[in-house]
């Protein structure tokens, strides 16, 4: 066996039988013969051949795909001396040697990537240990008989091979260096060893080889890479000649060639162009977006096709051939059609697709969005489609107006839970601070209503319904026009401008079917449904428990969470809130009883007047938004959901009404504030307060009117009402809570007189505009002019009485009438309630007011009766006594404060005055009675009697003015009393001294009428004089 391998390796055969002669010696005999002809070679000829022409040294040796010879052999025997070959081997265990030559390679001792634990592993997986070890000693002699032949050539020729290398050396050196001077920059050469040869070979592919510098340049034919090796003179010369070779010859070759070729090009193209360009031409118009252009095309292309399709036919039917130009012309129309129809499908994919996605659409510049879908369909089926394009943008629009509804309403809820939360945890405003606001009521355009967290919380509802109910640029607006575009197609109107397609093939999609007419008409119904349920849970619900409920889904809960998170395309707060997390919500507040906690609309700390101004608006657009749903068709004609809007409507119409008198009684007890002791710029006797209330009180009703009866609410022409007339028992809320309100705020200005809030008592009070406040102003000059000294009980008094005089007969008659012909009511109990109110109200602030003087007067008037010097000394007195004096002087001194306080604008006496003096005057005839009727000795002489005439008639003349009837029947039961306590002889003679006593009087009230002169009843031409004095005081 070991003979035959041998053979086997000699002659380079697989088998020692061979049936045809090996190809790969073919190349040996064919130099052979080539080399017949000896040329003469130079003595570098050796190195001419390449790499790949070289034979191989080792006979069975392979050559790579490109025909180079390897030194790994074909077939190896078995390096263990195993009887069989390698490749004998692994045939026979069936491996795939002869078709994967890597695979191979693993396995030849020979090659480089030789694995030995694949080789043992795979070729003597079953030897025995001991035919292992038997192998291996195999393979140590058959290393040691091929190494000793070498070792004994290379020691026995090494001189040569010194030789020789040292040749080769300096003939490469020569090559290399050709061109440059050797001598010029090269150092002795040193004496020849194996360590420079080495070092040489190592390192001649970087830089020069024997110390050569790199200034001079080396010829075009030296043997460097920079020259590719010696030919890059001869590539440049090869090359220009070529060129000029094929610029001379190259058309008188090949011209009359091409200009065949060209000429059969041109004709076909001639007659075929519009087949040609079609694909092009469609394509631009697709990026133009040119339908109309998308849509000739198109036909084109399918009339083109048409034609090569009737033209097979008809060979089909008649059995003949295709000539070459019909066969040409199937193939280029099969192309063009190939190339147009997959074209179409991607167009379609993007319009199917933007008419499903309605948010998506864009419309084109100056072109709304419903002409851009109706483009859109119009298109669809020109080209022509399986399904509706009607129907399917109908549904894709239902979907998208569905989705919205909730993605908004969802949203909203959630931010206007969280505001309403922030401004639950606050304190609420002080009194002074609800007052300054309410005072905004008298101004034609407010400052501000309530504060901005309040304000903020109302545009934000206000923005949300507008967002839900506007025809303008709500949701509402949409599903009208929804209805009203699926309407259009219903009755079959809209399809008139609509292209039945090609050869009639899309009239079949022009026709709604009964159930998908019901089917929109049900989805209007539904969307309708959702914006009536929007609204109504926001005025019905109370505030949720737990925020997070809010979302959709429950957070923790299965399914894909709906709501957005981040900023969102609408937010009622403009987005100030940001991102909703569900694990960063404000916690509830807790609860303290007040009447704001029950309603998810209703701003914490909210005061009335803030509340109707935004209620009478959102209520307004619920009014319109409901009439224009009742309008619908769909909801026309669906008597349950008529009834649903109805509900929706009273309902939010009582919770508004129900949440306004809430405030309203809130703000009526904060109307005591509104008193800031300025006087009124028009009524000099009265401070702001009666006209602050008024308008108040004015501003609350006309929105309360507003809001109970929805005024700017029409129902549309054709349509149910829906707006039905307010039941009895909120007419008889509002009733209670107006009248509540008047008591509230009246009894606010008595605790006003009893104690002052404002500031100390020895400071005057000036209250600043609502700016002012804000930003830390100073007053203003008309302030200051027109305070007053609040710090003076009196004064508070009196300015109080003459408040609620103006309150009584002017103002709150007026608002009675203002109410009476905005609800369309009598309030003839209520205004016998509120008569009833002011009078007890005026009574206690008058007997505060007269009763420390009144009880001052009777002490002066009682301690100067029962004084011993009372009684006169002389016979015939010609004196009062001196508490007269002292008590005309009380009530000069009232006067002045009640003239000066509460001056009288029509130059007469204020009637507070006339009402003051005239009570005071009564207390003193009684005083005067209960004087002479307690005084001991209680008997009266002559001259006692004349001084106590005197006295009681000085005070009755010098207060004649006042005089009353009461007064006037007290001085008469002083003379009774005092005939009652005399002598007959005394009556007598008093009589006798009527005269005289009369000429005593006159002459007495002539000496007091500079200091008593106030008290006489004012000449016409007095009158102006008192305006001037008036004004002056004040």
């Amino acid at each position: 066996m070991a003979q035959a391998r041998d053979v086997l390796n000699h002659y380079n055969i697989p088998n020692p039988f061979p049936t045809e002669w090996p190809k790969e010696l073919d190349s040996d005999d064919e130099d052979a013969d080539a080399a017949g002809v000896r040329r003469s070679r130079s003595r570098y000829s050796a190195l001419e051949r390449t790499a790949s022409e070289r034979k191989s040294l080792l006979p069975g040796s392979q050559r790579t795909v490109e025909g180079r010879a390897n030194l790994v052999q074909k077939d190896e025997p078995d390096p263990l001396g195993a009887p069989s070959s390698v490749v004998t081997s692994l045939t026979n265990l069936g491996k795939p040697v002869e078709s994967d030559i890597r695979y191979r390679n693993k396995f030849m001792l020979s090659s480089t990537t030789f694995s030995p634990e694949l080789f043992l592993s795979t070729t003597h997986s079953n030897d025995t240990t001991e035919d292992l070890i038997q192998g291996s000693k195999y393979l140590a002699r058959s290393i040691d008989q091929q190494s000793a032949p070498l070792k004994a050539l290379v020691e026995t020729n090494f001189e040569r091979f010194v030789r020789a290398k040292a040749t080769i050396d300096n003939v490469y050196t020569e090559m290399r260096n050709q061109g440059i001077d050797s001598h010029a920059n090269t150092p002795p050469s040193p004496r020849h060893s194996r360590r420079v040869s080495g070092i040489h070979f190592r390192n001649v592919s970087g830089g020069s080889a024997t110390g050569m510098t790199s200034s001079q340049r080396p010829s075009k034919n030296a043997l460097r890479k920079e020259t590719d090796y010696g030919v890059q003179g001869m590539k440049i010369s090869l090359s220009e000649v070529s060129q000029k070779a094929e610029d001379v010859w190259g058309p008188a070759l090949g011209g009359k060639e091409r200009e065949a070729k060209l000429k059969v090009i041109l004709n076909a193209l001639e007659k075929d162009r519009a087949i040609f360009e079609l694909g092009s031409s469609l394509s631009e118009a697709i990026s133009q977006r040119d339908y109309d252009r998308i849509v000739e095309l198109h036909n084109s292309a399918r009339r083109y096709t048409a034609e090569a399709r009737a033209m097979g036919e008809e060979v089909k039917q008649t059995g003949r051939g295709l000539t070459d130009d019909e066969v040409y012309r199937v193939v280029i129309v099969g192309k063009m059609w190939s190339n147009v129809d997959e074209q179409i499908k991607v167009l379609k994919r993007d319009i199917w697709r933007r008419l499903s996605s309605t948010s998506a659409t864009l419309p084109l510049p100056g072109v709304s969005q419903a002409e851009e879908h109706m483009e859109l369909i119009t298109v669809l089926l020109h080209l022509g489609v399986e399904e509706s394009p009607i129907w399917v943008y109908l549904l894709s629009r239902y979907d998208f107006l569905k989705n919205k509804i909730a993605a908004v309403v969802e949203r909203s809820k959630i931010e206007i839970e969280i505001l309403r939360r922030r401004l639950a945890v606050g304190e609420r405003p002080s009194s002074e601070t609800v007052a300054a606001f309410l005072r905004q009521a008298s101004k034609e355009r407010p400052e501000a209503l309530d504060t901005e967290d309040v304000i903020d919380f109302w545009n934000c509802i206000l923005t949300y319904f507008t967002k839900l109910l506007s025809l303008s640029s709500g949701l509402l607006g949409e599903v009208v026009d929804f209805w009203e575009t699926a309407q259009s197609f219903i009755d079959g109107s809209k399809q008139k401008s609509l292209p039945t397609g090609y050869e009639g093939e899309s009239s079949k999609h022009l026709q709604m079917s009964e159930s998908e007419s019901n089917g929109l008409r049900s989805g209007t119904t539904e969307l309708v449904s959702q914006l009536r349920d929007a609204v109504f849970s926001l005025f019905a619900d109370p505030p949720a428990e737990d925020i997070s409920s809010l979302f959709s889904p429950v957070p923790g809960s299965a399914g894909t969470p709906t709501t957005p998170h981040m900023g969102a395309a609408f937010s009622p707060t403009d987005g100030r809130i940001g991102r909703l997390d569900p694990n960063d919500l404000p916690a509830a507040a807790a609860k303290k009883g007040e009447p704001w906690e029950d309603y998810a609309f209703w701003p914490p700390h909210s005061n009335a007047l803030s509340a109707v101004h935004y209620l009478q608006k959102i209520l307004t657009l619920v009014g319109i938004g409901a009439s224009e749903m009742v309008a619908l068709g769909p909801v026309s004609n669906n008597n349950a959901m008529y009834e649903k809007i109805k509900t929706m409507i009273a309902g939010a119409r009582e919770r508004c009404m129900r949440a306004v008198c809430e405030a309203w009684s809130k703000d009526a007890e904060s109307c005591k504030s509104m008193e800031d002791w300025v006087r009124s710029p028009e009524k000099r006797d009265q401070t702001r307060m009666p006209m602050y209330l008024e308008a108040f009180e004015r501003k609350v009703l006309q929105g309360m009117q507003q809001v109970l009866y929805l005024s700017d609410t029409t129902t549309k022409p054709g349509g149910r009402d829906i707006i039905t007339p307010p039941p009895s028992k909120l007419l008889q809320m509002v009733r209670t809570q107006f009248v509540s309100s008047i008591y509230k705020a009246v009894s606010g200005m008595l605790e006003n007189t009893e104690a002052l809030s404002q500031g100390d008592e020895d400071d005057w009070v000036l209250v600043t505009s609502l700016n002012s406040i804000a930003v830390g102003a100073a007053p203003s000059e008309t302030l200051m002019q027109d305070a007053v000294n609040a710090s003076s009980r009196n004064v508070r008094l009196l300015l109080t009485m003459s408040n609620l005089k103006a309150l009584r007969n002017e103002y709150v008659p007026a608002l009675i009438q203002l109410f009476e012909s905005s609800f369309s009511v009598k309030l003839a109990e209520e205004s016998k309630t509120i008569k009833d109110v002011f009078g007890q109200i005026d009574a206690k602030l008058f007997h505060a007011y007269t009763r420390p003087m009144v009880a001052n007067l009777t002490q002066i008037i009682k301690d100067g009766i029962n004084s011993p010097s009372w009684v006169p000394t002389n016979p015939k007195p010609d004196q009062v006594r001196p508490y007269v004096y002292a008590a005309l002087m009380r009530l000069v001194m009232v006067h002045t404060e009640v003239s000066t306080t509460v001056p009288s604008t029509t130059g007469a006496n204020s009637p507070l005055l006339g009402e003051i003096l005239s009570y005071m005057l009564e207390n003193i005839s009684q005083a005067l009675l209960d004087g002479f009727k307690d005084r001991k000795p209680n008997t009266y002489s002559l001259p006692a009697l004349m001084q106590a005439t005197l006295d009681t008639e000085f005070i009755a003349q010098t207060m004649t003015h006042y005089s009353t009837p009461k007064a006037g029947e007290i001085q008469g039961q002083i003379y009774t009393e005092l005939d009652k306590r005399t002598t007959n002889d005394a009556r007598t003679r008093l009589q006798q001294e009527l005269g005289d006593m009369r000429i005593v009087l006159k002459k007495l009230r002539d000496g007091s009428r500079n200091s008593f002169g106030c008290f006489k009843k004012q000449r016409s031409s007095d009158k102006d004089k008192g305006r001037q004095q008036v004004t002056a005081a004040a």
